[in-house]
């Protein structure tokens, strides 16, 4: 398993990867958004993608935006993204995403990397808890759909 921070010649297989992995999040397809809305990472340089590869082929990806933490005085990673084909789970790749992941923010001075899964996703829980990952049982998070 080698994993790597993706650069624009990674466009089009990023963007199967992200289209598979809305759909898993009950989205439509759309390749066509997809590959816009990843081109446009790559171009505007505004998050940082990292790929797994199973041998010659790319089998996942976790992609990071960046934010700051006023009280820290730091940048802190918005882990958003982690997905891995099916078909290549269970292999270790998610894990060394979110390693990738990890150290990027320590190479980076972040304060921290923090993430958000559904409820119902207890896989995902247990490889970010394996990580060191906490749950915020201090903040509650709202959200206004605009």
């Amino acid at each position: 398993m080698e994993v790597v921070q993706a650069s624009a010649m990674h466009t089009n297989e990023v963007a199967v990867l992200f289209d598979a992995y809305r759909s898993y999040f009950d989205q439509a397809p759309d390749f066509k958004g997809a590959l816009a809305f990843i081109s446009e990472r790559f171009k505007q340089e505004d998050s940082v993608i990292f790929v797994a590869f199973e041998k010659d082929e790319i089998v996942g990806f976790a992609q990071l935006y960046p934010l700051f933490t006023s009280l820290g005085m730091k940048r802190g990673w918005l882990l958003n993204d982690v997905y891995v084909l099916e078909e290549h789970r269970g292999i270790g790749a998610g894990g060394a995403l979110v390693d990738a992941a990890i150290e990027h923010g320590r190479k980076t001075d972040a304060a921290w990397v923090m993430l958000q899964t559904y409820v119902a996703n207890t896989g995902a829980q247990k490889l970010y808890q394996s990580k060191g990952f906490k749950k915020d049982t201090n903040s509650f998070y709202f959200y206004l759909a605009l």
